[in-house]
């Protein structure tokens, strides 16, 4: 398995110079970069701790880094820490009642489903700042050069492509210490029987707390990039229930209980926006129906693809096909012995 790891990583490092272009290296950068995000959400769904309200934290992450420098002229290398620590601080306001008090399952989904509502209609209410519902773009740097190391901008796909390759595997090596930390085997007693977990000592609130403001400023650091990335950001893209819904989906059809399960999903659903995306330019008949955009398409095909992931493939496409493998091997070498 190790093995492999290194072969894939290789691979990665290698993709910008294989001459394919600024088109396939832009969807690279966002698959990774969603990558990134979709497992900080799985760092906590997969205990049970379901989240609607992701694309709160990387709204705050990521208008929160642009007005800082639109209004103020605060470097990225600031304004990206002061986000992260805002979306920390609203995890903290959001999830300790809800972990004190219980208010689980469901109710908690709920509660950060508002939350994500909340966020994006502020947003939009703050339209003289924030440019409402048209979105808004960051003053860009770029005049004088190709790269701006003080407003984290560049100009060239390839270097972006390598500072998300980082974040990528920034996010996995923190999915990697959680899993060998006791707060996992605490996390997962907790998700079996909260009762129980509490009896033999382990601070409830103290550990989902903890796990829930670890993956909203993870998260918020991904919609902040995404943000530096694209020079614009819309409420409807980085903020809202459209995107926590999506990041949701993305971790289920990926496979959330496995490490790289959220990067499958990362590269499922931008296939199949983009897929959408194409089609929609090149039929006359979808264009009419739907516009130049495939959001409506894409959402609602993410509706009823998470039903059936849930009811026909529960782990996910990784989780399914490395069980799949597994018993393949297994049928092979039973002849064998």
């Amino acid at each position: 398995m190790t093995y492999w790891r290194w072969i894939g990583l290789a691979a990665l490092l290698l993709l910008p110079w294989l001459g394919l272009g600024n088109y396939v290296l832009h969807i690279a950068i966002l698959v990774l970069l969603w990558a990134y995000v979709y497992t900080a959400w799985a760092m906590m769904g997969r205990f049970g701790l379901v989240s609607l309200g992701h694309g709160a934290f990387t709204g705050i992450g990521a208008y929160g880094t642009t007005l800082l420098w639109n209004a103020s002229g605060i470097s990225p290398w600031i304004g990206i820490p002061v986000s992260v620590a805002l979306a920390m601080l609203a995890a903290v306001v959001i999830g300790w009642p809800c972990f004190r008090f219980r208010i689980v399952g469901h109710y908690f989904a709920l509660v950060t489903l508002a939350l994500s509502e909340v966020v994006r209609l502020i947003i939009i209410a703050l339209r003289d700042y924030t440019g409402g519902s048209l979105g808004m773009t960051p003053k860009s740097a770029l005049t004088q050069g190709p790269v701006s190391l003080y407003a984290l901008q560049f100009a060239d796909k390839m270097v972006w492509y390598y500072i998300v390759l980082v974040v990528w595997i920034f996010g996995l090596v923190i999915w990697q210490r959680v899993d060998r930390s006791m707060a996992r085997m605490a996390l997962e007693a907790i998700g079996d029987e909260e009762g129980a977990a509490a009896s033999v000592g382990i601070n409830v609130t103290r550990t989902e707390l903890g796990i829930a403001v670890l993956s909203a400023g993870l998260a918020a650091f991904g919609g902040a990039l995404y943000g530096q990335y694209q020079l614009y950001i819309n409420p409807d893209i980085v903020a809202g229930i459209g995107l926590s819904l999506q990041i949701v989906f993305a971790c289920i059809a990926g496979g959330m209980f496995m490490q790289l399960g959220p990067t499958v999903g990362a590269v499922f659903t931008q296939a199949l926006a983009e897929g959408l995306r194409v089609a929609i330019q090149g039929s006359a008949t979808l264009k009419s129906l739907f516009g130049n955009s495939a959001l409506a398409l894409d959402q609602m095909i993410y509706g009823l693809l998470l039903v059936l992931f849930i009811i026909y493939m529960p782990k996910g496409i990784l989780g399914t096909g490395t069980d799949w493998w597994r018993r393949w091997r297994k049928g092979k070498a039973a002849p064998a012995a």
